[in-house]
């Protein structure tokens, strides 16, 4: 069964990315907890996001479209990445989120693609 594994980040966690004096500190969690999916063989695909304020969100109001610049949420903690992961169950994909580098993870599972 194939799981997300959706990676949220706080503002401080974005800021880390790009901040010289944090980015290598930041960069070993995610280096550590990638290689270690890898090597357990269950990484089906996996990709970071760039930060919220890149973003675009299109949303359907009454047969209208609407773009909105950034996140539709105003939260503390924004979508940071995905990992897609290939595990047996749901209890062994949340052992996973655990080891991630960030401190909120929402892990659903995958519809199976239509044949």
């Amino acid at each position: 069964m194939t799981y997300a594994l959706m990676l949220f980040e706080s503002e401080e966690d974005f800021a880390a990315r790009t901040d010289p004096a944090r980015q290598q500190h930041y960069l070993a969690g995610w280096t550590h907890y990638t290689r270690a999916l890898k090597e357990a063989g269950i990484v089906v695909y996996g990709a970071g996001l760039y930060a919220p304020e890149t973003a675009a969100t299109m949303k359907r109001r009454g047969g209208e479209l609407m773009v909105q610049d950034g996140p539709f949420a105003e939260t503390k903690e924004q979508l940071g990445g995905i990992m897609v992961i290939d595990v047996p169950d749901i209890d062994t994909a949340l052992e996973w989120a655990a080891r991630a580098p960030v401190d909120t993870v929402e892990v659903r599972q995958n519809i199976p693609p239509l044949k």
